[in-house]
């Protein structure tokens, strides 16, 4: 089970491996977009986390529409709408709950990707997060269904989303500003791909140690 101190330990290591990864996912940015995909994330996370006192005595549905609502308010580019979006509807899918079984954790990461399909409008094969987030997916998904450990579920989600991001590489880009490069694009590992392997891996970090 996953409970509200689990989530904040999950969101703490997401602001630090933002922080961390700033420069690099925004030299991946410089590529194919404009340069500031790894400088958005951190400040979106920063202030973020300058909410962790009043968060931590909220229910994990609450703790995910504050991010949802801080990273649409302070993230610049496309990035914010969409991440905001994904946690606004992984809230959605937490109401109700103190803690979070297995089920419940794969129906946020559904709940997640849902959010950034309907607002990016993004299919998998165009270069972006969602060529990261759907086969994490489905690997959750797939997990789930043989009665895997939350810690081997979330485990198998971010070494699918890994791959997923690494075969972002050789596609044209055909949605957001990368799309306007052409052939260009093509050699360049997504960003967003890159923030969304990042957050399953700090996931996939916290559930080892529950």
């Amino acid at each position: 089970m996953m409970t509200n101190e689990d989530t904040m330990r999950w969101l703490g290591r997401v602001a630090e491996v933002l922080h961390e990864n700033r420069d690099y996912l925004t030299q991946l940015d410089s590529a194919i977009g404009d340069a500031d995909h790894g400088i958005n994330m951190d400040r979106g996370f920063s202030a973020v986390r300058d909410k962790f006192p009043a968060m931590a005595a909220t229910d994990i549905a609450a703790q995910m529409r504050t991010v949802g609502s801080t990273l649409v308010s302070t993230v610049g580019g496309a990035s914010g709408p969409l991440y905001g979006t994904a946690f606004l509807r992984a809230g959605g899918a937490a109401a109700n709950k103190a803690e979070l079984t297995s089920a419940d954790v794969v129906a946020m990461l559904e709940a997640f990707l849902g959010g950034i399909v309907a607002r990016g409008k993004a299919q998998p094969g165009e270069k972006t997060m969602v060529d990261a987030l759907t086969p994490a997916l489905a690997a959750a998904k797939q997990a789930l269904a043989e009665n895997a450990s939350l810690a081997e579920i979330t485990a198998r989600a971010a070494a699918a989303a890994e791959e997923g991001m690494k075969a972002t590489i050789p596609m044209l880009a055909t949605k957001g500003r990368a799309s306007y490069l052409g052939e260009r694009s093509i050699g360049h590992q997504d960003p967003g791909a890159t923030s969304s392997w990042l957050m399953l891996r700090c996931l996939a970090e916290v559930c080892s140690k529950m």
